[in-house]
């Protein structure tokens, strides 16, 4: 039987096509005169709109952690009512950016609010353009609410202006300023609530780094425990990789784990990590700028570090911390060698302190929250260059000639071609029947490890592994129902480390042909994806992916860029170039 019509993001056909209306008609409302219904709230409505304008900036926060290095975006959608003049009556549908990859705020906020979204406004955390500039009334009665809005999506704005990654210091300290004892001991410092707002900062955080000293005396496992949903990468800074054999952060099943160190220290430990499956980095210089110029590379939004004294001077002196978090717990241990937040910063008179920005205090249980910033939320006001111009911002440039096309995340250009893009497909069953996947990462994931019986018509000549494995069936459906293609691909790599077993021997050998396969179904079913395709024709496509050396370029070219490489190949059979039996070799 043929496939039936593709769902766009989870909807079906004849309601996805209602949406774009729908959007239509309550972003349009901004700039058309109240209607009667609504005259009556005109009075109020500077206040209203504040209110909600902050409610969008909280519904956007609801994705902090997990968009990276996409902004945190929310939308509301508010319709007054006639009977009650209260803005949570008016609300009749909220979404938020879940993650790459994902429905957009606009479309969720539009599909909950149905029918009532006609004559509705939508309320947007980013500041609207037709305020952009304005300094009406209007403007200076919602300040308090755009600067939310720009408070919420900070990481974005210092990604965006200094090129790393917004990094946040946290640590917690007794009322004489120490971190643990004289012997090191710093179980516990802060109490049982300021611990679990740790967890939450780490649940909004893409890494978690720390030193060698934090790893030899604490032993820590740096999960967002009782958090649900993100979990951020591990990341230990060791010069010499005087390490111990055995720690919780080698331990990555739940949690995946980086060691940054000098180039050349302790190889043979070195092999020991990467056996336990902790990826090791190498620098000529480690550094904390180095670091974060990595790990902007790596596309991560927010890094959250909570190192001993002496990283987090180098930090601070490298000027890649940005805010501090500060738990100050009421209770004295004194000790002349007993370790402090912050080492030497090579300040000797106050007048040289760092004074913190926009500082605010919160009690949490019996401890104080202290937090501000130490670097002024960047204004970023867009400047894009004409083509006259171009040259003149790099000469190295022409704006005529693109020999190459890079895609990596799916708000990129051309993010479409990504596997993460919010392109469901549907693949048959053993039966014919079709089944749909969110994303072609989601249908990669679950045959990266399980090949079952549902999905044999591509694969006769195949012996299956997990057919009648129950097992097997329950991780499909984890993987299948994940939320997003971040957290299929996290689940898919975690589950097997987990169970070896369970993964098909010549994966390898098969996994060029499974993706072709995604791709072809992809693009077939979504025209304007081909036409997306046909466009780069004389371009060289490039998964432009830091670290995966397989299906991206890698960091300096060094990849084997599969994914490119299948894209372009598609690309020569729709054009007729190449007969559609070629198959793509295997690597070398």
């Amino acid at each position: 039987m043929p496939p039936p019509s593709p769902l766009v993001a989870g909807v079906a056909p004849a309601a996805a096509a209602a949406a774009p209306t729908l959007l239509h008609l309550f972003l349009r409302t901004r700039r058309r005169l109240p209607t009667p219904r609504a005259v009556a709230f005109a009075s109020g409505s500077h206040a209203h709109d504040a209110l909600l304008l902050r409610r969008a900036a909280d519904v956007a926060d609801r994705s902090a952690g997990l968009t990276s290095p996409h902004p945190n975006f929310g939308c509301v959608i508010a319709r007054p009512q006639l009977e009650t003049d209260s803005v949570e009556a008016w609300v009749v549908g909220e979404g938020f950016l879940y993650a790459q990859g994902t429905t957009c705020a606009e479309l969720l906020a539009a599909q909950e609010a149905g029918e009532h979204a006609r004559g509705a406004t939508a309320y947007l955390n980013l500041e609207p353009g037709d305020c952009y500039g304005d300094s009406t009334a209007v403007a200076s009665l919602v300040q308090e609410a755009l600067k939310s809005c720009l408070v919420v999506n900070a990481p974005l704005l210092y990604r965006a202006a200094f090129h790393v990654p917004f990094s946040v210091l946290k640590y917690a300290m007794t009322a004489d300023g120490k971190i643990a004892a004289s012997s090191g001991h710093a179980s516990w410092v802060s109490g049982k609530s300021s611990r679990g707002r740790v967890f939450e900062l780490r649940g909004r955080s893409d890494a978690v780094i720390v030193g060698g000293n934090t790893v030899r005396l604490d032993d820590p496992r740096l999960t967002a425990r009782h958090v649900k949903g993100h979990i951020p990468v591990r990341i230990v800074m060791s010069q010499s990789l005087n390490l111990p054999e055995e720690a919780n952060l080698w331990n990555v099943t739940d949690a995946y784990t980086i060691v940054m160190t000098q180039r050349g220290a302790r190889r043979d430990f070195q092999k020991r990590l990467a056996m336990k499956g902790v990826e090791v980095v190498e620098f000529d210089m480690l550094n904390p700028r180095d670091v974060m110029s990595y790990c902007y590379d790596r596309g991560y939004l927010s890094v959250l570090w909570e190192c001993g004294g002496t990283l987090s001077a180098s930090a601070i002196s490298a000027s890649v911390i940005h805010k501090i978090y500060a738990f100050w717990a009421p209770k004295i241990i004194g000790g002349v060698n007993a370790p402090t937040p912050v080492g030497e910063l090579g300040m000797s008179q106050m007048t040289q302190a760092i004074d913190l920005i926009d500082v605010s205090y919160e009690q949490i249980g019996r401890d104080m929250l202290m937090s501000g910033y130490i670097q002024p939320i960047p204004d970023l006001s867009p400047v894009i260059p004409s083509v006259d111009e171009i040259p003149s911002v790099d000469p190295d440039v022409s704006p005529y000639e693109t020999n190459i096309v890079s895609f990596y995340k799916t708000w990129d250009i051309f993010g479409a071609f990504s596997n993460f893009s919010p392109h469901p497909i549907r693949m048959p069953d053993e039966n014919g029947e079709y089944i749909t996947w969110p994303t072609v990462e989601h249908y990669y994931q679950v045959l990266h490890i399980f090949f079952l019986g549902y999905i044999n018509i591509f694969f006769q000549a195949h012996k299956f592994v997990g057919v009648d494995n129950p097992q097997a069936r329950d991780i499909v459906q984890e993987i299948k129902q994940a939320k997003s293609p971040e957290e299929a691909a996290r689940i898919g790599r975690t589950r097997q480390r987990e169970f070896p077993e369970l993964v098909q021997i010549d994966w390898e050998s098969t996994k060029i042909d499974v993706m072709y396969r995604a791709i072809k179904c992809k693009f077939s079913a979504y025209p304007h994806l081909t036409n997306m395709l046909l466009s780069t024709a004389g371009s060289v496509l490039v998964e432009a992916s830091p670290h995966d050396l397989f299906w991206g370029g890698g960091r300096e070219g060094e990849g084997l860029n599969y994914l490119g490489r299948l894209l372009m190949q598609l690309r020569s059979e729709i054009l007729g170039t190449v007969p559609a039996s070629v198959e793509v070799g295997e690597p070398a």
